[in-house]
């Protein structure tokens, strides 16, 4: 395990692995957003931890904007000799997570992207309620981003979604969607 990068450290890698500027204002958002989540938590989170994860969860749109940007960024933050534990966040960003037969179907190496940490949640979760790339500063409920997922087809990872929601809210005593 390596010592975590600072803020302005994972500023930096954005900025020099060449994301663009509404990228690196999505991930601020997302920060934002993973860091008040945490702090409401308080149940044993990491809060640097969770800053550097959501700082860096989209360092793999530099290199593309579909769904693979996570595994590009895995890839990204393996080379820099990044700390496994943000490795990690990056890897299981994607919605609530991905079962090893969902992710193999869009082609990513085996391996689990299901968040188990409370930091790996946290991280997954906010993204999910902050807007792409192009609208960073769009926050939704939780139940618009089921919805979407439903609109979408994608019923299971509505339902793992939902559940992530329940879970953490539980975990933090408080409706999420309500900070």
């Amino acid at each position: 395990m390596t010592e975590l990068p600072t803020r302005a450290e994972c500023l930096t890698v954005l900025k020099e692995e060449g994301c663009e500027p509404n990228v690196i204002e999505h991930c601020l958002a997302v920060e934002s957003l993973a860091m008040k989540v945490g702090e409401k938590c308080r149940a044993g989170v990491d809060l640097k931890l969770i800053s550097a994860g959501a700082l860096l969860h989209d360092v793999g749109r530099s290199v593309t904007h579909d769904i693979q940007h996570g595994v590009r960024g895995v890839e990204i933050l393996e080379r820099r000799g990044m700390d496994t534990r943000i490795v990690d966040i990056v890897r299981k960003h994607i919605g609530a997570g991905l079962t090893p037969e969902e992710a193999r179907s869009l082609g990513f190496p085996d391996g689990d992207y299901i968040p188990v940490t409370l930091e790996e949640k946290i991280v997954a979760y906010s993204d999910n309620l902050i807007g792409n790339p192009g609208s960073p500063d769009a926050k939704i409920t939780s139940a618009m981003f089921v919805q979407e997922c439903i609109d979408k087809g994608l019923d299971v990872a509505a339902d793992r979604a939902r559940a992530l929601h329940d879970e953490l809210c539980k975990l933090c005593e408080v409706d999420l969607n309500g900070i």
